[in-house]
């Protein structure tokens, strides 16, 4: 069932109350700034992050990246390239859930951006706003792709 829809809230909440989700996070960059949206939906609603989604069943990862961005963002992309994992301990203290997301760096093709309404804005940050993922704010600045507000 190769890229199976997603799962109702139900069946979601029962078996990601249980096992780690694997997610894929898409990083894109122009002129040393990275591409942000701010949530508009549950968890982290309100919050600035990476686009970002579950991987679905039977889905290649770089496909599940180019969707995320084809469908959050409204981009198509070019071949996406791993640059690394980001770990997510804040979602399992708070009680939500155990994601493990798969970051790739990608390069968009024409056109701006159209956000689908999991997020209400988007921006270009060399520094990252507040608030933010602490997982990803801290693989941004780790990656060389961001810098914080906060002096060093």
């Amino acid at each position: 069932m190769a890229g199976a829809p997603p799962l109702p809230e139900a069946a979601f909440r029962e078996i990601y109350g249980r096992v780690p989700r694997l997610t894929v996070e898409v990083v894109l960059t122009r002129d040393r700034e990275v591409l942000l949206t701010l949530r508009t939906i549950e968890p982290c609603r309100g919050m600035w992050h990476l686009p970002g989604g579950t991987v679905r069943f039977g889905e290649r990862l770089a496909e599940a990246a180019r969707r995320v961005a084809r469908d959050e963002l409204g981009l198509e992309v070019g071949a996406p390239r791993m640059l690394g994992v980001i770990e997510y301990p804040s979602h399992f203290e708070h009680g939500l859930d155990h994601p493990v997301g798969i970051a790739f760096g990608v390069e968009a093709g024409e056109g701006a951006v159209r956000l689908d309404g999991t997020a209400s804005e988007h921006g270009w940050f060399r520094r990252l706003p507040s608030p933010m993922h602490e997982e990803q704010a801290r693989f941004l600045i780790e990656n060389g792709l961001a810098v914080t507000e906060e002096p060093s």
